[in-house]
């Protein structure tokens, strides 16, 4: 993908185009989920599409949970010879989401040759540049569908910069995205537009807004602009504030560059993604109906009584190490069941709810990956754990945000572990064992 920087000198009247933007088709059981689905989080791509000993490296190591891979296209260039169904299947199973990028016909006017062009003919409104983004589209999902890609899951058309001053040339790519998104709806499947955000981007955006419903806009954009900024915010000169909002937009806004992770070297380009709903925590598991989640979980012995009573007890009893009552006083047989937890777990043996007794009962359970994005039960133990373990306040949202990924690092730094920020089953051994 390109990221040069370009500029809209001249803006000419956009030609008014019939069409509507289609109903989405009942979609097909697919052998993957969809994909980006609901995500805010980061996300790299790379012309060649990584092997899977690499992503799984990567999977535990970097801040990324989305990968860019190019699906085909006229126009493509790189090196798709690991991307097979197996190949998505496995890694979409991982938490991977995947972005399928097409790269077919350029605008005529590109700035530099590719090997197919959009036909610029004015002849019955484009209709020749919209033949050949129905055609694209029709490729591309069939392309998707043949590497298991869930219907719903958005396609990315790679569009690089051209010169908007040229109307015709803007025209007919504005018609030939405009049929590449039609068609996808009509077979099932979302829309992306990725371009430079001064070219495609810009040019979509004020072709709504000088003549709104023109041309059917994609339901998702990625543009890149290398500002260095991890969010998805737009200079107002090339898209309004409120459109492809909330959670329709990829940001890549580090473009060319070497990063290691799990000592595995990539040339990526990085971006940040808000698609979907966005990351969403589901309902938590239930917890005996009392509060579990505190600012600071306080050391507790035999004759407290309150809140955190109940939350030890009932922690207990989802262990089966507590049969009693959940009633919040710490009697004799609370005293028991920590007693028995800390034996069982190599605790010193004290009766007490002390800070690793406390980090180890919140953090324990399945050990999945977790990272920026994640969401979930296992993302709220660790929130719990790390603020048993830190002694200080980690918000249990069940959303792995920035917070959280600071308390990791200060986490992983205080244990000699290498400070990434992803809770990997190093850094959950740690939690679990209560050490601080």
């Amino acid at each position: 993908m390109s990221g040069r920087a370009g500029r809209w000198f001249a803006r000419a009247t956009v030609a008014l185009v019939t069409g509507a933007v289609g109903l989405y088709a009942v979609p097909a059981e697919a052998a993957t989920r969809v994909t980006p689905g609901d995500f805010t989080g980061f996300a790299f791509d790379t012309c060649t599409t990584p092997d899977s000993t690499t992503m799984e490296a990567w999977r535990k190591s970097s801040p990324y949970w989305g990968v860019g891979v190019y699906l085909g296209g006229a126009a493509t260039t790189c090196d798709r010879t690991n991307l097979t169904s197996w190949w998505v299947k496995r890694q979409t199973n991982r938490g991977w989401r995947v972005l399928p990028i097409w790269v077919g016909p350029q605008a005529e006017c590109s700035t530099v040759a590719y090997k197919a062009d959009i036909d610029p003919s004015r002849t019955s409104s484009y209709a020749a540049a919209a033949k050949q983004g129905r055609f694209n589209a029709n490729a591309a999902v069939r392309a998707a569908k043949n590497l298991g890609i869930a219907a719903r899951s958005t396609l990315w058309y790679d569009i690089e910069d051209f010169d908007l001053s040229d109307k015709h040339c803007r025209r007919s790519t504005l018609t030939f995205l405009s049929a590449w998104t039609k068609r996808l709806h009509a077979q099932g499947f979302r829309s992306g537009v990725y371009s430079n955000v001064s070219a495609a981007i810009d040019a979509l955006d004020y072709a709504d807004t000088v003549s709104p419903g023109s041309y059917a806009l994609p339901d998702q954009i990625w543009y890149a602009w290398g500002n260095g900024r991890a969010d998805t915010r737009i200079a107002e000169k090339w898209v309004r504030d409120d459109n492809w909002t909330p959670h329709a937009r990829v940001h890549q806004y580090d473009l060319d560059t070497w990063a290691e992770h799990g000592g595995v070297r990539m040339f990526i380009d990085r971006n940040y993604m808000d698609v979907g709903r966005g990351s969403v925590a589901p309902r938590p598991r239930s917890t005996c109906g009392v509060r579990v989640d505190f600012a600071d979980y306080k050391q507790i012995r035999r004759g407290s009584r309150g809140g955190q009573v109940k939350a030890a007890q009932c922690l207990l009893k989802k262990k089966r190490m507590y049969d009693g009552e959940v009633h919040g006083r710490y009697h004799r047989g609370t005293v028991r069941a920590v007693r028995s937890f800390q034996r069982s777990r190599g605790l010193r043996i004290t009766g007490t709810m002390t800070a690793p007794t406390w980090t180890v009962l919140l953090a324990e359970g399945k050990n999945p990956i977790v990272k920026r994005g994640s969401v979930g039960d296992g993302v709220r133990r660790v929130q719990r754990g790390l603020t048993a373990a830190l002694d200080r306040k980690v918000a249990v949202t069940g959303v792995f945000r920035a917070g959280t990924t600071r308390a990791v690092v200060r986490y992983q730094r205080s244990r000699g572990l290498s400070p990434t920020g992803v809770v990997d089953p190093a850094t959950w051994a740690d939690l679990e064992a209560g050490r601080r």
